[in-house]
């Protein structure tokens, strides 16, 4: 992600260009090490509610550089902008869903259900072309958004309908989004970034269990809100 101009570009470009590189960088780290704070965290007390806002605006910030630079890269990467625009749905759409008044949806929740119904109608239009040219593999990465962002509007439709969401399915909502967001973020550095980890790191299991961790966690606590809170009761004096 990284946007480079020519020496005779004005000296501002080159400037912007370096803010742009360490927003994107600078978020994406700080997104990670808040974001496993917060699924680490209590939920609902102060480290939680804390490590979570740090988590939302370093997210914007690196979700929010990569949806603007990478369609002006040279090799025009628009697979990552569709997951910068999908990350930054995520986030907003969970950040919503606890700050809004339990039972309640709004214009903000109606115009965001454009973004899934958009890249799972783009996923489901490059079908057709990937079958006919052979290149069904370069289209691996859309067709997985696609899937999650038919289910993700599935997701808003159904709460929309309803008029909002309240008790655990307010809280499954944001915790699954955040969830998928941190995931974006850590399988892009883990996964996608594994020529910036260490020779000696990268032998090991790390980044592999880092970048699945936020899948792991997610189940878990997607499980966990779910039980009922007798289960649950007995599982923790187990």
């Amino acid at each position: 992600m990284i946007l480079q101009f020519g020496p005779e570009a004005p000296w501002f470009l080159h400037v912007m260009a370096a803010a742009a590189l360490v927003l994107h960088i600078g978020g994406g780290a700080v997104g990670i090490l808040s974001g496993f704070t917060a699924m680490f965290a209590p939920k609902g007390g102060r480290l939680h509610r804390v490590s979570g806002t740090v988590f939302f605006v370093a997210m914007l910030s690196m979700a929010g550089v990569a949806a603007i630079v990478a369609p002006m890269l040279d090799d025009g990467r628009w697979t990552n902008t569709t997951a910068a625009v999908f990350t930054l749905y995520l986030i907003a759409t969970a950040w919503a869903a606890v700050r809004r008044p339990p039972g309640q949806a709004g214009w903000f929740e109606r115009a965001a259900l454009a973004v899934p119904l958009g890249i799972a109608a783009m996923g489901v239009a490059v079908v057709p072309y990937g079958a006919a040219t052979g290149r069904m593999d370069g289209f691996a990465t859309i067709y997985m958004f696609a899937l999650v962002c038919g289910l993700a509007a599935v997701s808003d439709i159904r709460m929309i309908r309803r008029g909002g969401v309240i008790g655990r399915d307010r809280t499954v909502r944001h915790l699954w989004r955040m969830g998928a967001a941190l995931f974006v973020a850590a399988g892009s550095f883990f996964f996608g970034q594994q020529d910036r980890i260490p020779a000696a790191i990268l032998a090991t299991p790390i980044p592999a269990v880092l970048g699945v961790a936020p899948l792991v966690l997610m189940a878990f606590w997607w499980i966990r809100t779910r039980l009922p809170r007798g289960l649950k009761l007995r599982i923790a004096r187990a």
